[in-house]
This record gives structure tokens, sequence and C-alpha cells, in this order.
């Protein structure tokens, strides 16, 4: 495994492999080409899966096999047909993966020393339909989670490889499922956590809601959650309307945050200009804002 973050990518990577898998975001897109001409150049064949193959497959005819959506069901078949000898080009699926089934990543192959944080997906999926985000495109609007004896064993493998510090819950919003949150998943972590003498401080990323429910916010302080990434996007009404960020309107946006901060939670926060309905002040509205709010 070769995080190109982290590590360069040597010519011996390639030869060495019968095929490079290759995942990347959008903004990595041309350094996955010149990745593909490397390999193509080595006589190496290549495989393509992760949000930038799967977002804009069209462009990428020149890798060899394009393993798109959710790898937990198109990597198997895409394997299947590699051992039979009758691979296609392209794997695709319309289903959702069942994350009950997903295994739990191999950390001994990852560099850990070379990270700030080490990361456990609990969920994939949002309920909210706002127009900036391409989530839901990927993952769909109903919030599918792991259970809490999954999130044990991938907590286990993290300890176990020697880790200490953050780790990144990074889901797209962890409090989506509030109740199997609470019921199951949070006691499970605090249990956890205490067993274990605190190795960790969690961080996540959670909708501006969060600031409704005083229990939540208190189970996740308990559970070792000590920051919290909000999509604010704008402290324009009329900008928030026009994104479809209905669930951020209507609020007094920095008392939420006041008392997400009090709970313990270290809040930060995304913001976005350019919209419609923005005024030339909008620059001045939103430094005001981060400086009032403490983000």
């Amino acid at each position: 495994l070769i995080d190109m973050n982290t590590d360069k990518l040597k010519d011996k990577d390639i030869i060495w492999a019968d095929i490079v898998f290759i995942s990347a975001m959008v903004i990595q897109k041309s350094s996955v080409s010149q990745v593909v001409d490397r390999c193509k150049t080595l006589g190496v064949k290549t495989a393509g899966g992760g949000p930038l193959f799967t977002s804009e497959a069209d462009y990428f005819n020149d890798i060899d096999f394009l393993i798109l959506n959710e790898g937990e069901i198109t990597i198997p078949a895409f394997l299947e047909d590699f051992e039979a000898g009758k691979t296609k080009h392209i794997y695709k699926t319309c289903e959702y993966a069942d994350l009950k089934a997903t295994p739990v990543p191999k950390w001994e192959l990852l560099k850990t020393k070379k990270y700030a944080s080490l990361n456990i997906q609990y969920s994939r999926g949002c309920p909210y339909n706002c127009d900036f985000c391409d989530i839901t495109t990927l993952f769909g609007k109903i919030p599918r989670t792991k259970n809490a004896a999954q999130l044990i064993d991938e907590l286990d493998a993290i300890y176990n490889s020697g880790w200490r510090g953050s780790v990144f819950f990074v889901d797209d919003n962890f409090i989506c499922n509030k109740k199997h949150l609470m019921n199951e998943v949070l006691p499970a972590l605090t249990t956890w956590m205490k067993k274990h003498g605190y190795p960790f401080n969690f961080l996540t990323e959670a909708s501006i809601n969060l600031a409704d429910d005083e229990r939540l916010m208190t189970m996740m302080d308990e559970a070792g959650f000590r920051s919290v990434f909000i999509g604010i996007e704008t402290p324009n009404e009329l900008s928030l309307f026009e994104c479809k960020k209905n669930h951020n309107a209507n609020r007094d946006l920095i008392g939420c945050v006041k008392k997400i901060q009090q709970h313990g939670l270290e809040v930060q926060g995304g913001f976005i200009v350019g919209f419609d309905n923005d005024s030339p002040g909008v620059f001045n509205r939103m430094v005001e804002f981060i400086q009032d709010s403490g983000i």
C-alpha cells in the first residue's frame, strides 16, 4: 500500500504488482493520470475505484479496469472474474453495500507514524439534499451504519497497531441515525475508552442540529469526542435556502455553535462564498461570524 500523500510511488512498487489499484478524490485527478501513464510505460495493468472514478468514469478510458461504486460489492465481482480469466472493463452497481459486512482495515500496511489521525467509517449516506454536495449521489439518502461490535473491532485493530492519538470518524453526518448512535454505539465507545484509559480522542462531522440534543452532546463528550466539523456554509439565510441547506436556516447559528462548544466539543466550520444571493458584504459578515462564534 502506497499513500502518495505521505510516500513517493517508486517504479519498483509498480513492477512488483500484478495490477495497480488506484483510489483517489477529484482534486487528485492530474496525479492519477501521471500514475496511469507510468504503469502503462512499465507494462502493468491498472484498476481505478473510489470517488474520482465513480464520479468521472468516462474520463478514464485508458484504465484497464474501472471498479466503481461501493467496493464491498464490486471488488469481489472483479476478483472472481479475474481468477476465471474473463474480466471486463467496467464493474458497477446500483446497490448499496451492507456495512455490517465491511472488513476491518489492515492497518499493518500503513506507516502510521506519518499521520496526524487514523480513520473509522461508521456510516454512509445522508438524509439532506444540499445541492453543492455529492454525498447523496455517491452513498444515497438513507444512512447505513455498522454495528457497535464492528466499531470495537476496528478500535482494537487501531489500538493494537500501537496508535495513540486522534481517530477521525469520517462520516459525512455522524448523527444521522441518532437512535442507533445513542442506544448502542456511543455507550459501547464509552465503555471501550474507559477500559483502555482513553487512548484516543475522537473527531467527526455532524449537522448543526447536533446543538438541539443536550443528551447526545453529553454522550459524545463522555465517549471521547473532542472536535466536530460542521457545515455552516453561510450566515446569509437567503443563500441557505438557495442551496437547500434548510436545516441551517431559521436558527441562531452562533448560539448553536456556542452550545456545542460548551459541551466540550471544539467546532470546526465549513463555509462557502459565491451564492447567487450573496452581496459583496458577505465577506465581512463571514469574518465577523467566525470571530464571534470562536470557530
